[in-house]
């Protein structure tokens, strides 16, 4: 059997939880509402390039040639609440997760565990729990901007399966990431909505771009349309893992009272 790595528990959902009810026990005075996002994306694999362990013993090799381009499912939810009349507190929740059977096209050694050339099965899961604060630095009948900090809890895992064998890595950790926000109003109930979590460094870098275009059906509910990019990985010690997926997103947004 292969080396196998699970954390006990999942810290991301404890957290993100923790945070929604912090967030709403102290909340200021705000003229503005609260509101609920809820986001359906079919994302799409442009590469996942895994190593692990990041030395001569490991084997890079392409975990997208094995399990498929996609599409697959990616929800999305998001909790947005005003602070003040400048700042609020936005927590996401995006759990990611692929199961696919495909071919090894040669010798993989992952996780000390060696797996010959031929079909294997795979699991791909990037688990995202962030908190962001942001503060309005324009507010204009045109334009909103919003810039912030961003802590983001990930959860991640690759396995890989062939007979008898099995290995599997986790990953839980923080990252600290930059947060910008922009709004370009069309009209009083249309607007396009560009957003992006995203920092780079010498060891890694991870970045989520959404853009959609945004129509209010009535007060308190509007939908959108879009498109998201996700985009990061680690090159250390211990894992080498880059990784792109883009998406095609629809969802709706309620505010509160």
């Amino acid at each position: 059997m292969g080396q196998k790595i699970i954390p006990a528990t999942r810290p991301g959902l404890v957290i993100f939880a923790s945070l929604l009810l912090i967030s709403t026990a102290h909340a200021g005075p705000s003229k503005e509402r609260y509101s609920v996002d809820m986001e359906w994306g079919t994302a799409w694999q442009e590469k996942n390039d895994v190593q692990s362990p990041n030395t001569a013993s490991g084997t890079r090799f392409s975990l997208s040639g094995l399990t498929g381009d996609g599409p697959y499912s990616a929800p999305r939810l998001q909790f947005t609440l005003p602070l003040n009349h400048r700042d609020d507190l936005r927590l996401v929740a995006a759990p990611l997760r692929i199961d696919e059977r495909g071919p090894l096209t040669g010798v993989v050694n992952f996780q000390g565990t060696n797996f010959t050339a031929g079909t294997a099965s795979a699991t791909y899961r990037f688990d995202s729990y962030r908190a962001t604060w942001r503060r309005t630095i324009n507010d204009s009948a045109d334009w909103v901007l919003k810039a912030g900090l961003t802590a983001k809890v990930r959860d991640a895992e690759i396995t890989l399966r062939q007979s008898t064998s099995t290995a599997s890595r986790s990953d839980t950790g923080f990252v600290p990431l930059l947060h910008f926000y922009a709004q370009k109003n069309l009209s009083e109930r249309s607007r396009l909505i560009f957003d992006v979590d995203g920092l780079a460094s010498g060891r890694g870098r991870a970045f989520d771009l959404s853009l959609r275009a945004a129509y209010d059906f009535r007060s308190g509910l509007s939908g959108f349309v879009g498109v998201r990019l996700l985009d990061g990985g680690a090159d250390n010690g211990s894992i080498y893992n880059f990784a792109r997926f883009h998406y095609l997103t629809a969802g709706v947004t309620f505010k509160g009272l």
